[in-house]
C-alpha cells in the first residue's frame, strides 16, 4: 500500500506511543497518522514526577519536551482526553465511544497500570498513584498542607517518592514485604548505603512488614494498619510494580503473553497482521534468559516505539533481545547494574560465580571523590559476563550503558580486567572499577585451579 493513503493510528501518547507516530510520519510523510490519548497531555517526562515532589526541580513545566503545537505541526492528528473503547480487528476499526475511526496499520502503546491493592480503605481521599503529571501536580499542592506520608512498596519508585518527600521536610514511612530494598531484583549488598542514605534523609523503613488496610474517618485516609502495627499519616503514596494495561486488546483478541504484555516478534509484530505494540503494554525478550519480560524504562519504551513506527509505515526495522541496563538514585546514592544480579540468578538457578570489588570514581586526592562497588556475575565455564549490579556516588549510569552493550556483545571477565579506560583525577581514578571487580574474580578463580 503508498504511503500516501496509509492510514495510521496509535493508541496511548505516551514514550512508546509519540515515537511510533512521530517515527511513522518521518518514514512515511504521506501517511495519516492520529494518536489517541485518554489523558489531558503527552511528551512529557512521568519519570522526573518525584523530583518535582521532592523539590529537586523546581515545577512541572520543565518535564514537558514538546507543545500538542508541535506534533500538529509535523502532521500528527493529537487526540487529547479521548479514549478508544475498542479494537475491531476484522473491521479494521478502533471505537471511541459510539464513533469509529478507520486504520490499514494499528500501534498499541496503551502503557500500564499500577496494581490496585485489594485492601479495605483502598479508595478512602489521600490515597496517590504517581503517574499522570496533572494529578501529581494536584498531589503536590496536598503535600503543602500535610505531615506524615506511608509510601507502600519499595519499587524503584518507591524508593525515589521515599527520599524525595522525606527531603521536602516530610515525615515518610516506606513499608515493604521484603527482607531489604527492591529485594524481588536487587542485591542486599548494593541497596544497603541506599538504605542508610534514605534513613540519613529521615525517611523511616519498615521490612518484613505487610499492608493490612487504609484507615479513614469521614472518607479521608488517617492511618495504614500493618502487620508490623499501625502508622498514622495524612496520606499514602502506592507503588506497586506496573501490570500491562491490555484489557482493550486482550477483548479485542490480539495475543497476550506469560507476562501479560502483548506478545511481539523482533519487528513489533503482534499476532495480528498490521497491528503492532510497544512500550508497557508489550513483552520482549530477555537477551540473557531469553525469558519473555515486561515493564522496563522509558528508553525502552521509546526504541521499541521507534521500531514500531518504522515498519508501520513501511521501513523495516528490528528491535534486538534486552539486556536492560539500568540506574536510578535512592537517597543521595546512585545505583544500576544490567541483566540480572546475584540474587536473581540463584533464585532462578542459573550457575555463575561474582567478580565484585570496590573502587573510586576520581582520583582518591580529588574533592567530591566517591566509593563505587561492582558486581560483575560470570558463567563458570565460558567466562562470559551475564549482569552486573553496582553503588556509588557518581558514574553508575554510564558504566551500566557501557557493561550492557559489552554483555550484549559477548565479553568475557578477562576483556573487563585488562580494558582500558580514562584517568583523569576529575572525572576518572586511575584503576576503573569494572576493572578491579573483573581482576578479583579471576584471582579467585586462579586459587581454585
Amino acid at each position: 500500500m503508498s504511503s500516501e493513503n496509509l492510514r495510521i493510528i496509535v493508541i496511548g501518547g505516551g514514550a512508546g506511543g509519540i515515537s511510533a507516530a512521530s517515527t511513522s510520519k518521518s518514514v512515511a510523510p504521506g501517511a495519516s497518522v492520529t494518536v489517541f490519548t485518554e489523558f489531558e497531555d503527552v511528551a512529557y517526562s512521568p519519570c522526573g514526577i518525584p523530583f518535582v515532589l521532592g523539590k529537586e526541580i523546581p515545577d512541572f513545566e520543565r518535564l514537558f519536551l514538546q507543545t500538542p503545537e508541535h506534533y500538529a505541526s509535523i502532521g500528527i492528528d493529537l487526540r487529547l482526553k479521548t479514549a478508544v473503547t475498542a479494537i475491531d480487528l476484522k473491521g479494521r476499526t478502533v471505537s471511541v465511544g459510539p464513533e469509529k475511526f478507520p486504520w490499514d496499520r494499528l500501534i498499541i502503546a496503551t502503557g500500564f497500570e499500577y496494581e490496585k491493592p485489594e485492601l479495605p480503605g483502598v479508595d478512602l481521599e489521600g490515597i496517590h498513584y504517581v503517574k499522570n503529571i496533572r494529578r501529581a501536580m494536584e498531589f503536590d499542592k496536598v503535600l503543602d498542607t500535610v505531615k506524615k506520608v506511608v509510601v507502600m512498596a519499595a519499587t524503584p519508585l518507591g524508593i525515589e517518592i521515599t527520599g524525595n518527600l522525606a527531603h521536602r521536610g516530610l515525615e515518610t514511612h516506606l513499608v515493604d514485604e521484603g527482607a531489604w530494598l527492591m529485594s524481588e531484583v536487587a542485591d542486599p549488598d548494593i541497596m544497603e548505603p541506599v538504605q542508610k542514605s534514605l534513613e540519613e534523609e529521615g525517611a523511616v523503613i519498615h521490612f518484613g512488614v505487610k499492608v493490612l488496610e487504609f484507615r479513614g474517618e469521614g472518607g479521608k485516609l488517617r492511618s495504614v494498619v500493618t502487620t508490623g502495627g499501625e502508622i498514622e499519616c495524612d496520606v499514602a503514596v502506592i507503588a506497586t510494580h506496573k501490570k500491562p494495561n491490555n484489557r482493550i486488546s486482550r477483548e479485542a483478541g490480539v495475543e497476550i503473553g506469560s507476562t501479560g504484555g502483548i506478545v511481539v516478534d523482533d519487528h513489533m509484530r503482534t499476532s495480528v497482521k498490521d497491528v503492532y505494540a510497544a512500550g508497557d503494554c508489550a513483552e520482549v525478550v530477555h537477551g540473557v534468559t531469553d525469558i519473555p519480560i515486561q515493564g522496563l524504562s522509558g528508553s525502552h519504551a521509546y526504541s521499541q516505539g521507534r521500531v514500531a513506527g518504522a515498519n508501520a509505515g513501511g521501513v523495516e526495522r528490528a528491535y534486538d533481545p534486552v539486556f536492560v541496563p539500568w540506574g536510578m538514585v535512592g537517597g543521595q546514592v546512585q545505583i544500576g547494574g544490567v541483566s540480572l544480579g546475584e540474587t536473581l540468578h540463584k533464585a532462578l538457578g542459573i550457575p555463575h560465580f561474582v567478580a565484585a570489588a570496590t573502587g573510586i570514581s576520581r582520583a582518591r586526592y580529588y574533592p567530591g571523590v566517591s566509593r563505587i562497588r561492582v558486581k560483575l556475575i560470570v558463567d563458570p565455564e565460558t567466562h562470559r559476563v551475564l549482569g552486573a549490579q553496582m553503588s556509588g556516588g557518581e558514574g553508575i549510569k554510564e558504566r551500566a550503558d557501557f557493561l550492557a552493550f559489552s554483555i550484549k556483545r559477548g565479553a568475557r571477565i578477562e576483556d573487563f580486567a585488562w580494558m582500558e579506560n580514562v584517568y583523569s583525577p576529575p572525572i576518572g581514578a586511575l584503576m576503573e572499577p569494572i576493572a578491579l571487580a573483573a581482576q578479583a574474580g579471576l584471582a579467585e578463580l586462579a586459587k581454585k585451579k
